[in-house]
């Protein structure tokens, strides 16, 4: 079953977040907590949102994402920030239920894209995601500003 997350997910998002980290060989960069976790999906104007696959009672997948906004298109789209299925329940559709369900949520929104990022080296992930119609926006080169750098930058004037 794919539904939204509920506040009795946290627990089991959080700890499928962290072995995300792990599988994408980052396991020391992810430092999400629960109350983090919670404030982010159930304040009262929040920037995140979830959906779960659930099997027999237990969350075996999660889709974080977050709106983002198109001002080519002039309208919204959903940002896949992680997409986690356990391994012992990959090869059963819930990844691709999770997908159906964020795509669901921009037709019916009006919403003109679903976009994620997926590290070069994962060539299953990748494969999965073309064979469903994902194209790959290899022109576009991710940039980031973070820790130190971040702090220096905001700090100028």
């Amino acid at each position: 079953m794919i539904r939204r997350v509920e506040p009795r997910d946290i627990d089991a998002v959080v700890g499928l977040v962290h072995e995300l980290a792990l599988y994408e060989k980052a396991p020391e960069l992810c430092h999400l907590t629960a109350e983090q976790l919670h404030t982010a999906l159930f304040n009262e104007s929040p920037a995140l949102f979830g959906h779960v696959a659930e099997v027999d009672g237990q969350v075996a997948g999660i889709a974080l994402w977050f709106l983002n906004f198109s001002t080519w298109d002039g309208v919204h789209g959903i940002y896949l920030e992680d997409l986690y299925v356990t391994p012992d329940q990959r090869g059963n559709g819930l990844g691709k239920q999770l997908l159906e369900a964020l795509a669901q949520e921009c037709v019916a929104k009006g919403y003109t894209r679903l976009q994620w990022w997926v590290l070069n080296w994962n060539e299953p992930s990748i494969g999965f995601y073309k064979s469903l119609g994902a194209v790959p926006m290899d022109e576009w080169t991710t940039m980031r500003v973070a820790d130190e750098a971040l702090v220096k930058l905001g700090s100028a004037r």
